[in-house]
């Protein structure tokens, strides 16, 4: 019976990439929404499997051939106290649903990726981060407590002060603990849906540092678009956004009646995957020039949603790289050596040719005590590249080598290239978590293909 039941929620051979579209792997996918079906499954199961949510990890973080356990099911709201903005939910809400339901009451999320079609579970698994890291910290620190499925069916109830260790683990873990079930978040108080937006033109990466320094103290959001191409004594330059939140009064001020109301925007959708050509080295550094002028030194009253999501207005927006797929490196370096290391990585790359569409530094805070959780006190610079195969593989490994000279990582949750040996180094609690792991999942039930490439799991 229990094998029946497999199959009947399970679909054979389906394509799977995360949103980078590579690498693509068949992979068996299951369905389980019952507590019971997902013990079930646990008890009967002949090979691993990861947990996936909507999948917005950017490599083959919740890819696995031989199973992907679809969390998208478990959606359910459980409780939101409006008065302390404590909201519990299971592992398949996304960040859009909780908006809809907690900012008409004034509560946003503590810290929010660039997307907001990620789960609960998955934002957990990543310990997201967002613009105001630097102020705020990442999302483990604002989950007051989760539920954990763990390989021999078990259910834990972890927290910061209870199964502390598991906790710990699971922040950051990418699925690799257990299944998360359901958590309790504390969101954040905000006057209103608008960001108070200063923007400022930096001519080159020295310029863009010392605005950072200037301005980390007064902002609460920061986060620079930089040409990754420019030469030179252009070498760096960039936008920086500069943010506070708006108080209602700024807001009706400006004529908008409804300070947590997100106005009405219509969607756009790239329709099928573009040619590989489409993001040649002359088209993005056209587009590059052009954004540059284009944006000067001003300030905006903008939306939560065209501050913080402004892709998520163009559906599939992933297919502009055509059918290989793009992989995004995220660097992150200490702050003492920031500057030297990211001028270092420009200049790699714009000798390379190989052109990122989007490059995005954001200033980073104190590190938590995730034992895989990505940042710490630094600076962190995300890059776009369309994958060319061995050209690709062969830039990233420069900038591997760059990272290591510097005590850079690289993000998990972004990764598709990174080797096992290069990854060791950049986590020195590695080994701790593989302890913790061991005992949660002696048959390491839970692994994906990114784990096994890593060096955090070994395929069987």
């Amino acid at each position: 019976m229990a094998a029946t039941n497999t199959v009947q929620n399970s679909l054979n051979s389906t394509r799977l990439s995360g949103w980078g579209n590579y690498p693509k792997l068949d992979c068996r996918v299951y369905f389980q929404r019952r507590i019971e079906d997902l013990q079930e499954l646990l008890g009967t199961a002949s090979s691993s499997l990861i947990a996936r949510g909507l999948g917005r990890s950017y490599g083959d973080s919740a890819v696995n051939s031989d199973g992907v356990l679809l969390q998208r099911t478990r959606d359910r709201f459980l409780s939101f106290d409006v008065n302390s903005g404590c909201i519990t939910c299971e592992a398949g809400v996304s960040l859009e649903e909780i908006i809809q339901v907690a900012l008409p009451k004034g509560w946003f999320l503590p810290t929010t990726p660039g997307t907001k079609f990620v789960t609960v579970g998955g934002a957990i698994a990543a310990d997201v981060h967002g613009k105001n890291h630097h102020r705020d910290g990442t999302w483990g620190q604002y989950v007051r407590r989760f539920s954990l499925m763990v390989a021999e069916g078990a259910i834990l109830e972890c927290s910061p002060q209870d199964n502390a260790e598991v906790f710990w683990a699971t922040v950051g873990g990418m699925g690799l603990t257990g299944i998360i079930l359901e958590a309790t978040l504390q969101l954040t108080r905000v006057p209103s849906a608008y960001v108070d937006v200063h923007q400022r033109r930096a001519g080159n990466l020295g310029e863009l540092f010392d605005l950072f320094l200037e301005t980390d103290e007064q902002y609460k959001y920061s986060v620079a678009w930089i040409d990754c191409l420019s030469q030179g004594s252009k070498l760096g330059r960039s936008v920086l956004l500069l943010g506070n939140d708006a108080s209602a009064e700024l807001v009706q001020n400006s004529g908008i009646r409804q300070p947590f109301v997100l106005p009405g925007k219509r969607s756009k959708s790239i329709p099928l995957q573009l040619p590989g050509l489409a993001m040649n080295k002359l088209a993005i550094k056209t587009f590059n020039s052009l954004y540059y002028r284009r944006h000067r030194d001003k300030q905006l009253l903008v939306d939560f949603d065209s501050y913080f999501y402004p892709l998520d207005s163009v559906h599939h927006w992933n297919r502009i790289y055509g059918k290989r797929g793009f992989v995004q490196y995220q660097a992150l370096f200490p702050r003492k050596w920031s500057q030297e290391a990211m001028t270092r990585l420009l200049e790699i790359i714009s000798k390379s040719g190989q052109a990122s569409f989007l490059a995005v530094l954001k200033s980073s805070g104190a590190a938590n005590q995730g034992l895989l959780s990505y940042l710490f006190d630094g600076h962190t610079l995300a890059l776009d590249f369309p994958y060319r195969g061995e050209k690709t593989d062969r830039l990233c490994r420069q900038l591997d080598e760059v990272m290591l000279e510097f005590d850079g990582r690289v993000y998990l949750a972004k990764d598709a290239l990174v080797s096992a040996g290069t990854f060791s180094q950049m986590y020195p609690q590695l080994e701790e978590f593989k302890r913790i792991k061991k005992r949660l999942d002696p048959e390491t039930l839970f692994r994906s293909h990114q784990s096994d490439r890593v060096g955090i799991t070994c395929a069987p």
